[in-house]
């Protein structure tokens, strides 16, 4: 059973950086691709950032948060982090972890590629 919990969301002001982390348990590691995506009020779910499945560690990011965002993993800790910095105020949304067996590695991700969900973990930024 595959179980995604993130914590770490607060508010922030604009300019500050936040760790958001996602404790995983059920996930294999390498054989899920891990992905963390964001929902506004009033705005559809997109992808920020994705740890590729397998093992050589490629990731991908959104354009409106390349050179911000930084994802990774500890395995040890079966934590996923998506380390957030330079916030903008357009970057306040819930942000959720996913992971995918079957991710078509489409970009935008496509959030319905995404069978296992978390929460949710709230980011505020103020300006």
């Amino acid at each position: 059973l595959v179980q995604l919990v993130e914590s770490g969301g607060e508010s922030v002001q604009a300019g500050g950086s936040l760790r958001l982390s996602c404790a995983a348990s059920g996930v294999t590691y390498g054989r899920y691709n891990m992905g963390w995506f964001r929902q506004a009020p009033g705005k559809e779910r997109e992808g920020v950032a994705v740890l590729y499945s397998g093992l050589s560690g490629t990731t991908n990011y959104a354009d409106s948060v390349k050179g911000r965002f930084t994802i990774s993993q500890n395995n040890a800790k079966n934590t996923l982090y998506l380390q957030m910095k330079s916030l903008k105020p357009e970057d306040a949304a819930m942000y959720y972890c996913a992971a995918s067996l079957y991710w078509r590695r489409t970009w935008p991700m496509d959030p319905a590629d995404f069978g296992y969900w978390g929460q949710g973990t709230q980011v505020t930024v103020s300006s």
